[in-house]
């Protein structure tokens, strides 16, 4: 089967880091133009066509026989190398056209998506040029332009020109700019389509025209065009990584591992900034920036209280519902700022109103607009736990573990995630107990964490440790209570499936059971979680 992909109007063929067109009249090999005579084409056509099956000479000889192509290609021998030649191939190690000795030839490549390129900005054409006459002018403009860009950028930010079009391939790249030429006896007109990846939205385009008989007039436009696209490089970066009161000296790179940690779940700064965030709300209610920071501190009051009884369901009810209005109010203001989405979407997925497909919606745009997927990782991998895709979620929560700085709140937020969907997911508390490694946890984690966590994870068959056991019974049942609805409303109303929820709840309801009986449990968490409750 072959894997084609739609690259403007070609439909191109991929295999590995080899791109043929579909009528194989050219093809594409780590970014350089490769081009065939008929004979050649009319071998790869049958080639390609007929992946992984034997073709005999003499089938591929009556393919050569049918494209009318040149009678001195009749040895289909010296046909194949010289095409294996053109592809990179190696009879005795080949990657793509295989000999079956005394039997023929076998195309092996494995057909594949578009073959990534890792780039900060690839500059390319709206249209395949290799057979244009004007072909080494636009190469040679392109060239200059991407030059004139990766001076202004910086050197750790890849500029790639290509002469395919590659606007529809999966890429990884932040940046796409799209060229298209036109000429006539004295004018060279060109317009750039500066294009932000893989959401493909247009950021701004430029028009750049050229006296071709003034030899000045290339380098006057070309320097020209390059500085607006790096002015509105710079712009786009900095709107990617704007909000959440992050300071604007910062690079883009910085400060998207500042948001990393801004959005953990237990960051006690949107709580300590609460009179500021309320003044600015003051002062200016239409700031979807400060509107947001505003859900944050909200959010905080709800995660950071004790987990012991310090709030009534109605005062939790009172500060969700700001939430939401606060949230669902700003959302058209921030549309082209990835980090309030973000942040949007966790607001939405925590207070488990109805929200989901939104809060969805909102983190899959936010990470196509940048491309940076560290301060995405806890609420993707929140949404994907929530839709009982509890594997899906580990894996993203161990991303972030890899990524993270051992002992940052991060890190400790990731692991603490990971622990929770593993419950959800069925898997044993011992493994549950080593994703958080309560002896690691850091020395800034609150002590009354350590024992949500502690209690959540003890086997539920088993008498929990000592010092587990002391603190639970202090509590006395009321406050017990309180430590289940905590663990209710942070970590197991969000997850759709009945028994995912019961999962993360098991233990520590048996616990509590055991110790004050099961009237201490709340009666809304029991009703809420199926065959537990009734049990």
């Amino acid at each position: 089967m072959i894997s084609f992909a739609e690259t403007g109007k070609a439909r191109n063929l991929y295999f590995g880091d080899l791109m043929i067109d579909e009528a194989c009249m050219f093809a594409h090999r780590n970014g350089k133009a490769v081009q065939f005579t008929r004979s050649e084409r009319a071998l790869l056509l049958a080639f390609t066509r007929n992946s992984r099956r034997l073709m005999t000479r003499s089938r591929l000889l009556d393919e050569i026989a049918r494209s009318d192509s040149d009678p001195s290609d009749r040895n289909i021998d010296f046909l194949v190398n010289r095409l294996r030649q053109k592809l990179g191939d190696n009879a005795k190690s080949p990657s793509y056209i295989a000999t079956r000795y005394g039997e023929g030839y076998v195309w092996i490549a494995i057909p594949s998506g578009p073959h990534p390129i890792d780039a900060f900005l690839i500059i390319a054409p709206s249209f395949e040029i290799e057979k244009h006459p004007s072909r080494q002018q636009y190469l040679s403009l392109m060239e200059t332009l991407k030059g004139l860009i990766a001076a202004g950028m910086g050197v750790e930010r890849k500029v790639v020109v290509t002469e395919a079009n590659l606007l529809a391939a999966s890429d990884r790249l932040r940046y796409f700019v799209q060229v298209s030429f036109h000429t006539d006896a004295r004018w060279l007109s060109c317009v750039a389509t500066l294009r932000e990846m893989p959401s493909k939205r247009i950021v701004k385009a430029f028009r750049l025209r050229i006296d071709q008989t003034d030899n000045r007039s290339a380098l006057d436009e070309t320097a020209r065009m390059s500085e607006g696209v790096i002015a509105a490089l710079r712009q786009a970066l900095k709107n990617a990584s704007d909000g959440l009161g992050i300071p604007e000296n910062e690079s883009p790179e910085a400060r998207f591992q500042r948001a990393s940690n801004l959005l953990s779940t237990s960051n006690p700064k949107w709580l300590a900034s609460g009179e500021r965030l309320a003044e600015g709300r003051e002062q200016d209610p239409s700031d979807a920036d400060g509107a947001i920071q505003w859900g944050l501190h909200l959010f905080a009051r709800l995660v950071l209280t004790t987990p012991f009884g310090g709030m009534s369901l109605e005062e939790r009810d009172r500060i969700e519902s700001e939430i939401e209005a606060t949230v669902l109010e700003c959302l058209h203001e921030i549309e082209d700022r990835p980090l309030l989405m973000l942040a949007a979407a966790k607001l939405l997925y925590f207070i488990n109103r109805g929200h989901l497909e939104l809060a969805e919606e909102l983190a899959e745009r936010a990470l196509a607009r940048t491309q940076d997927s560290t301060a995405a990782l806890p609420i993707l991998g929140q949404l994907r736990y929530a839709r009982g895709r509890f594997d899906e979620a580990v894996v993203i929560f161990d991303q972030g573990i890899k990524t993270a700085e051992p002992g940052s709140e991060f890190h400790r937020h990731m692991r603490v995630l990971k622990c929770i969907a593993l419950l959800a997911g069925g898997y044993s508390p011992a493994a549950a107990a080593q994703a958080t490694d309560m002896a690691n946890l850091g020395a800034d984690c609150p002590g009354e964490i350590r024992l949500m966590i502690g209690w959540m994870v003890a086997p539920p068959d088993r008498k929990l440790p000592e010092a587990l056991e002391r603190a639970l019974a202090a509590l006395g049942p009321d406050h017990a209570a309180g430590a289940i609805q905590y663990l209710y409303f942070t970590s197991a109303r969000h997850v759709t499936l009945e028994h995912g929820r019961a999962n993360v709840m098991r233990n520590m309801i048996a616990h509590v059971s055991r110790l004050y009986g099961k009237q201490a449990v709340p009666d809304f968490v029991l009703s809420n979680i199926g065959s537990l409750g009734s049990a």
